[in-house]
């Protein structure tokens, strides 16, 4: 490997590799796609045509022009295995969400990371949201003082399967369902803001009754006693009117944000994360809302809280950085391992119908 140039693989060419991964692989310094695995066709050559496009997992580590980083954003059951692979072939790797299916094989992959001396990280991107950015921001000032409530969603309306082969809406599909989809996301935002839960409690359904369907609402309850906290997590695809993105509520006043980030809907439509100057700024008019009475004399003060800009990019100039040793990782694998966790003990709690420990 260069010493400033770190080639890329990119296993899968679907929605997640060519919306959120490519467009940010290719718009970092110091990085350069190399090789796509695209198993049933050559569409990523023609849009990159110095690639080379690899049929097997095998081809793209030890057959294709050199891999020194490899990108996976294939189907959710494949994670663990290809990762593995990658690994002890020397390889660094970035996971698409989930990073497995079970816990087990999450830590596995961090010890042999660890052993092997390469970097691993979960795209965990969301942590760069505007929204979140926004939130962890304002915990920090203290405005709302001691949090003592937390609600997190995140909302679609689909009434149906999106199509007759959506893999992960058939339930047949290990690691299909809403809560391997949109529950990382939530999961990895609560544990950066407050840790690791020592309890929890959640609800799993089917409520669109699609036949052989997966989970398509989840709730989930993590408690933290010691610090009189509960977060509520939640993603349904029945929300035709979008309840609040975040709701926070603490001793010296509340905080409410409708919305998501503007960056996937900007990267869906071409935007160049680098050049663009809108990219990842969202309009005033999706400001969040704030109530607070942390004032010298305690009045109360109602208004809206301007947007942090949310930037997709910093997640791989960061995993750039790792690689070449001139920074810590920000999302490590065993921070990853730890939303794997949750995600397990939440389909505990959802079929014992009760409180787990964490």
């Amino acid at each position: 490997m260069d010493s400033k140039t770190i080639n890329v693989g990119v296993v899968g060419y679907g929605f997640s590799a060519k919306v959120f991964h490519i467009p940010l692989i290719t718009n970092t310094a110091g990085m350069k796609l190399v090789a796509v695995l695209e198993r049933s066709d050559d569409t990523s050559k023609k849009q990159f045509p110095d690639i080379s496009v690899c049929k097997t997992i095998h081809e793209i580590l030890h057959d294709s022009a050199s891999v020194d980083l490899l990108v996976i954003t294939s189907v959710n059951s494949t994670h663990y295995e290809y990762a593995k692979l990658a690994i002890l072939a020397k390889k660094h790797v970035v996971v698409e969400k989930p990073f497995t299916i079970k816990y087990e094989q999450a830590a596995e992959l961090a010890r042999l990371a660890d052993e092997n001396n390469v970097v691993l990280s979960v795209y965990h991107n969301r942590r760069y949201d505007s929204d979140f950015l926004t939130v962890s921001k304002l915990i920090r000032s203290n405005l709302l003082g001691p949090i003592v409530e937390v609600s997190s969603r995140f909302d679609r309306f689909r009434a149906t399967k999106k199509s007759p082969h959506a893999w992960r809406e058939n339930a047949n599909e290990i690691g299909s369902g809403i809560l391997y989809d949109l529950g990382p996301h939530l999961i990895d935002q609560a544990i950066c803001l407050f840790g690791m839960p020592s309890s929890l409690f959640a609800t799993l359904s089917n409520q669109r009754r699609i036949p052989n369907g997966p989970d398509d609402n989840f709730q989930i309850s993590l408690f933290y006693p010691h610090k009189n906290l509960t977060v509520n997590l939640a993603a349904s695809m029945l929300a035709a009117i979008k309840p609040p993105r975040f709701q926070i509520f603490g001793t010296n006043g509340s905080f409410t944000k409708f919305n998501l980030d503007p960056q996937e809907d900007q990267l869906k439509a071409g935007i160049n994360p680098l050049n663009d100057p809108s990219f990842g700024v969202e309009s005033p008019d999706n400001y969040g809302s704030i109530v607070t009475t942390t004032t010298p004399e305690n009045i109360r003060i109602d208004g809206k809280v301007t947007s942090e800009r949310g930037n997709y990019l910093l997640y791989y100039a960061n995993v750039r950085d790792a690689i070449l040793g001139s920074a810590p990782l920000a999302v490590t694998p065993q921070q990853a391992a730890q939303t794997v966790l949750v995600i397990e003990k939440a389909f505990q709690s959802a079929t014992s119908n009760s409180v787990v420990n964490l």
